[in-house]
């Protein structure tokens, strides 16, 4: 499976590519303004949505905070592992 994030290039944004990046895996950036529009991010994800906004294939994970839980409860933050393969 290939993670997707939704960035506006924020630090945060900065921060969850460096992630994943550092766990191996695959993933695809879209970026605010070059690939979609602020209207088309809040119709997505609601108008109270932050970035990054990760999805890692179908199942949408939400923002950093979601992410970084996500991980730690699927035992992928204390291991090296590679993302695009030991997903769930």
């Amino acid at each position: 499976m290939q993670a997707v994030i939704y960035s506006n290039g924020s630090q945060e944004c900065e921060r969850m590519t460096s992630l994943l990046k550092s766990l191996g895996g695959e993933f695809l950036e879209y970026k605010l303004n070059e690939h979609f529009s602020q209207r088309a991010f809040e119709s997505e994800f609601g108008p109270e949505a932050t970035y990054p906004q990760v999805a890692i294939g179908a199942k949408h994970l939400g923002g950093l905070k979601d992410v970084l839980h996500f991980l730690e409860d699927n035992h992928l933050l204390n291991e090296s592992p590679q993302l695009a393969t030991s997903l769930p």
